[in-house]
């Protein structure tokens, strides 16, 4: 168990602890927090239909989330099959604000990553296992164990075919992983996701839920500075 979280917290994507609405007093929680209720627990959904009132945070100076909420609202829009969710009421604005992402913080496509993270309660990695390393694109198995598979190379640099043995001109194809380029994608993304949660948490400060609410709590913004061992 110990090493569990502490491959977790070198990874950072540690799991939201379960939580359950406040009765009464609202109760404090980290926008993962909420995120990981309301997709793990509830079960609420993703509703794309009202897409154009996505749009109008990125296209209409001083059009925010919660207007898109409120009009969402107005509308009808339900998540979760159209209204048959028993899902708690908090847990369907979550969804409706996910799914309504501005453009400029990654609209649908990374509404679907943060519904997914959120469900399966892990966070992105952002790179902190990765290393570099070079393997065989295929291999082939043999009763004395696998082998790399090797093909006849066909491109710049091969020798004329007059002059090669019948086992010559064959190579073996690899593919590198865990590069340089590699890791900063997996950072970009992980600084993409990190300011969609925070268009989130704002969102939910602002308008207020009511079993919830949102602290100022958020992942950290570049863990591969607090690891020692990416530091970089």
């Amino acid at each position: 168990m110990l090493k569990k979280e502490r491959r977790a917290e070198q990874t950072g994507a540690a799991a939201a602890p379960k939580i359950r609405p406040g009765r009464g007093a609202k109760r404090e929680v980290s926008i993962w927090q909420l995120l990981v209720w309301a997709f793990q627990v509830e079960r609420v959904k993703l509703d794309f239909d009202g897409q154009n009132l996505s749009r109008m945070a990125g296209e209409r100076p001083g059009v925010g989330m919660e207007y898109i909420l409120m009009q969402r609202r107005n509308l009808g829009c339900a998540v979760d099959g159209g209204g048959t969710s028993d899902s708690h009421p908090d847990a369907d604005l979550v969804a409706d604000a996910v799914a309504a992402l501005p453009e400029w913080c990654g609209g649908s496509r990374m509404a679907l990553s943060i519904a997914e993270a959120a469900r399966a309660g892990v966070m992105p990695d952002w790179g902190s296992v990765e290393a570099p390393r070079c393997q065989p694109v295929a291999w082939k198995n043999h009763w004395r164990g696998p082998f790399a598979e090797k093909t006849l190379w066909t491109g710049q640099g091969r020798w004329p075919a007059n002059q090669l043995g019948r086992d010559d001109g064959y190579v073996c194809l690899v593919t590198y992983s865990g590069t340089a380029a590699h890791v900063a994608g997996m950072r970009r993304a992980w600084l993409a996701w990190w300011g969609a949660l925070l268009e989130l948490r704002v969102t939910f400060q602002t308008m207020g839920l009511t079993a919830f609410s949102v602290s100022n709590d958020m992942p950290p913004q570049a863990p591969w500075k607090e690891n020692p061992l990416t530091r970089m």
